[in-house]
């Protein structure tokens, strides 16, 4: 494992500065694991994460992983994997020890203003840099043209990607001229994980319900495993999808239950600590599902300390884990199925659509930033918006430095 310190200092680096949510985080990966040290190709990085958005889990997450299954086989993905998710997973669950003696009014604090300008930056960024390998001629043109415009206008939805993306792997394999049948030594594919991933849903299911319906004592940790791990496998639309559901989960749901009469002892975290879990994570580096690491610790924190440091640990493990299991698993099929010239035909229109997704991401969060009404706020805006995108298309410069950079603006300004 010596030979991949470089590769693993690459990616703690990446992990404590991957602001912007995971529409940056494409862009942070295309400088960081593409250009500045090619450790994939541009080609095998839309790939992967084209891939990675048909499965349910986190997207940006398995991206990674699968950067370092490239690597190193598995035991450098779950490093990989545990290095990237460690920071964010760390810093929100001691913000769960923390929230009773913060004055939640000032976590909104201006620091992170220009994050939003800069991930907008980071994006086109990699959007630029795909375009020349992804766009080549009229279809791809055409899949592209549609799929930017489904995705701004129905972003959000967590059946757009998938269902764009099978759409236009479908759409390229009307034409069998471009790309001739190729044969390729299929691959054995191991089974163990598959079969991990679903032992541990039936008998956290079964165990979960048990405990509910016998009134085990101090049954809590076992729901909130359950019910985290229920999430992490069936979410698909990423981070964005998951907040929604662990609010409904565990703030609105309990309520019901109680005005109702049933299941009082069920988990319940006060409506505005989630609010302000949910604002929290916007503003932290890595990934968005680390925010399991501080519901864990908000769920269990009336059960002591020790208890509480155990659900932080319970919600980080249990919504990483089906993500890690399902990428592992599937990812030897796709390579096992790319002995056929349909799929090859497919990563073509693949391919084009994720330039489109990215280049409609661009412009979400560009809608939601000032540009225009010449105040200063706005110019820097601008400012950080090109800047980004011009250092990073232009430059060596590592994209920590940038990120420092747009911090120090925040507070500045």
């Amino acid at each position: 494992m010596l030979r991949h310190i470089p590769f693993l200092r690459t990616v703690f680096l990446h992990s404590i500065t991957a602001f912007g949510g995971p529409q940056a985080h494409i862009g942070m990966m295309m400088k960081n694991f593409v250009h500045n040290r090619p450790y994939v190709t541009k080609e095998e990085l839309m790939e992967y994460n084209a891939f990675c958005q048909l499965l349910p889990g986190a997207s940006s997450t398995q991206t990674l992983t699968l950067i370092g299954y490239k690597r190193g086989g598995v035991p450098l993905a779950v490093i990989t994997l545990i290095i990237w998710i460690l920071p964010a997973s760390i810093l929100m669950g001691a913000l769960s020890f923390l929230l009773g003696y913060i004055d939640k009014r000032q976590l909104g604090t201006d620091i992170f203003k220009f994050i939003p300008p800069m991930a907008a930056g980071f994006l086109a960024y990699a959007t630029a840099a795909a375009f020349p390998a992804a766009i080549k001629n009229t279809i791809t043109w055409v899949i592209l043209i549609a799929g930017t415009l489904v995705t701004y206008f129905l972003f959000g939805q967590p059946w757009v990607i998938p269902a764009l993306i099978l759409s236009a792997g479908i759409a390229t394999n009307f034409s069998r001229k471009r790309i001739p049948q190729t044969e390729q030594k299929p691959r054995k594919i191991k089974w163990w994980n598959f079969w991990l991933f679903g032992i541990i849903f039936i008998i956290a299911a079964v165990l979960s319900e048990r405990a509910r319906i016998d009134q085990w004592p101090d049954r809590r940790p076992i729901n909130l495993f359950e019910n985290t791990y229920r999430m992490g496998s069936l979410v698909f639309g990423g981070g964005q999808v998951l907040i929604p559901m662990m609010y409904e989960q565990w703030s609105v749901r309990p309520e019901m239950l109680k005005s109702k009469d049933k299941n009082k002892d069920a988990i319940q975290i006060d409506e505005q600590d989630m609010y302000t879990g949910m604002g929290i994570i916007r503003a932290m580096p890595g990934p968005v599902f680390a925010i399991a690491s501080f519901v864990g610790g908000m769920a269990l924190k009336d059960m002591g300390t020790a208890m509480q440091a155990a659900g932080c640990l319970i919600g980080m493990v249990a919504i990483f884990l089906p993500s890690a299991l399902l990428v592992l698993f599937f990812f030897p099929i796709w390579n096992n199925l790319r002995k056929y010239a349909a799929v090859y035909r497919s990563l073509e229109g693949i391919n084009a659509v994720v330039v489109g997704i990215m280049l409609a991401s661009t412009f979400y969060i560009m809608q939601d930033i000032s540009f225009g009404d010449f105040k200063t706020v706005s110019l820097v805006n601008i400012g950080v918006f090109t800047g980004t995108f011009l250092l990073l298309h232009f430059t060596k410069l590592p994209p920590p430095f940038i990120v420092l950079g747009c911090l120090l603006l925040g507070f500045v300004f």
